[in-house]
């Protein structure tokens, strides 16, 4: 992994639980590998560990799925009102937020 709990706690700053984050980081740095992968990102880079983080936190609290609504035991309800947001989309703008200026993300990114 490019990124450690120590580093996203420590240098990013994040707040998600270490059970959390471990649980979501996989998902998080294969996004930034997707997202940069045309450009041969530094993995090593503040911009790239910053962007694994960014999405990291938006795929813990979003999922990869459609965002809106809740649960509470099987009963859910959604909202229609998001448009069709996903967890994905989500963790896309959260890691282009932190790539900025690097020229690591791939043009076809909106």
């Amino acid at each position: 992994m490019a990124v450690s709990y120590e580093y996203y706690s420590e240098t990013y700053g994040g707040g998600l639980p270490e059970a959390a984050f471990s649980a979501c980081v996989g998902q998080g740095e294969t996004h930034v590998k997707w997202l940069c992968a045309v450009n041969g990102a530094c993995a090593t880079s503040a911009a790239y560990k910053r962007a694994v983080c960014a999405a990291t936190e938006a795929f813990a609290e979003f999922g990869a799925g459609e965002v809106g609504g809740y649960a509470i035991g099987s009963f859910s309800v959604k909202n229609y009102e998001n448009k069709g947001t996903t967890g994905e989309e989500l963790a896309t703008q959260a890691a282009l937020k932190e790539l900025v200026g690097t020229g690591y993300a791939f043009a076809g990114v909106r």
